[in-house]
């Protein structure tokens, strides 16, 4: 699979991972209380967007037709 997340796409991602990270460890270390369910759902979207992020590559995006790197 060729590159196709880049620029403003890839720092959102890499921020929306991190920030998706850091809630999902705090609902599942009951520092917040919501429930296990939605941070595992954090964690999970937090890990998805990390990935997606610094490995420049999405299936969903790839699937669309959407490349936002730059050429």
């Amino acid at each position: 699979m060729k590159k196709n997340v880049g620029g403003i796409d890839r720092t959102g991602r890499i921020v929306l991972g991190v920030l998706g990270l850091t809630a999902g460890a705090a609902i599942v270390g009951d520092v917040l209380e919501v429930g296990l369910a939605v941070g595992g759902v954090a964690v999970l979207f937090g890990l998805i967007m990390l990935f997606t992020g610094t490995t420049q590559k999405c299936p969903i995006n790839e699937a669309a037709g959407v490349d936002t790197t730059e050429n």
